[in-house]
């Protein structure tokens, strides 16, 4: 299999992290939400994101949904694995552990916690890079870590092949365009671009991104292909009803109660809600803080599987 930037590109869906209700890792669940990302047609996985909780994960249950992943994959698409932590040094050691275990690149995001800016954001990834062999990817979600990967920046790290790629969930999908344009400027046409943005996919992919990493294709990767290949097609009217469907399924994530819920319980949570009611998971537990979806929430999203023909 090929590492380039390339290789990185097309559907990479964040692949949740099942667990039973002691909070363990649901290996056979975790086997058949790949197994069907790999079914519907999947370029690549990225394990260990937010979707797939990593924070609350400690590093055996990491390792073991890793081994999962890539185990499963079998070599049939290359396996992305998220090394976030707060610092450098964490970093390097949970990116070690994955190429240990079989991931083909690694993925990052600027550290957090202790407050940083451009120098100490640049000397990271660096240090990150000079340190692992896997091609390494810069994950910039400042809505989590409270800090922005500028595209200048990310233009100096993409100069020096110190990322190959960037999977976007900033929501600036203005200065994701730009990004995309300084990128085509100066002739990184392989860097990885990659959008998180579930509802915008389809103009993403138009204004030139190489792929998505879109949560919601835990709950239907099948979607997520059929617009790909209509974009990859040239079939605009296709995509844009697709990606409409889609927005459309995107509501599950508001069936969680909003007086009791915050941005993971109502993602990762409705995900895996909906991935049991599909009967894919074993249970839709999730990870200490976060609380699992009730009965009543879940019959929520069960409606909205039922009118996007999921049911």
């Amino acid at each position: 299999m090929t590492t380039t930037a390339a290789a990185f590109g097309g559907l990479v869906p964040p692949v949740i992290t099942p667990l039973t209700a002691e909070r363990e890792v649901d290996t056979g669940s975790l086997e058949r939400v790949v197994g069907r990302m790999l079914d519907a047609g999947v370029d690549g996985l990225f394990a260990l994101g937010s979707s797939g909780e990593t924070v609350f994960l400690d590093d055996a249950q990491r390792d073991l949904a890793l081994e999962v992943i890539v185990k499963t994959a079998d070599g049939a698409v290359p396996v992305i694995a998220g090394a976030i932590e707060p610092a450098t040094a964490r970093v390097v050691g949970r990116a070690r552990a994955a190429e240990r275990l079989g991931a083909q690149a690694v993925v990052t995001t600027a550290p957090f916690y202790a407050i940083v800016g451009p120098t100490e954001v640049e000397r990271h990834f660096r240090s990150v890079h000079a340190a692992v062999d896997l091609p390494l990817l810069a994950y910039d979600i400042p809505v989590c870590v409270h800090t922005k990967i500028s595209n200048g920046l990310m233009l100096d790290l993409a100069r020096d092949g110190v990322v190959v790629g960037v999977k976007d969930s900033s929501g600036d999908d203005i200065g994701f365009r730009q990004l995309l344009l300084l990128l085509k400027d100066a002739g990184l046409d392989g860097f990885a671009t990659l959008t998180g943005h579930e509802v915008m996919v389809d103009a993403m992919l138009l204004a030139g991104a190489s792929g998505s990493v879109p949560g919601l294709a835990n709950v239907d990767p099948a979607g997520y292909a059929r617009l790909h290949a209509a974009v990859a097609a040239g079939d605009s009217a296709t995509a844009r009803a697709e990606q409409e469907r889609l927005t459309r399924l995107f509501r599950i994530v508001e069936a969680a109660d909003p007086a009791t819920s915050a941005g993971m319980t109502r993602g990762a949570g409705s995900f895996k809600t909906a991935l049991h009611v599909l009967g894919v998971i074993e249970s839709n537990q999730v990870s200490l803080p976060l609380r699992p979806l009730d009965d009543a929430e879940a019959a929520r999203i069960r409606t909205v599987l039922e009118s996007a023909e999921l049911l």
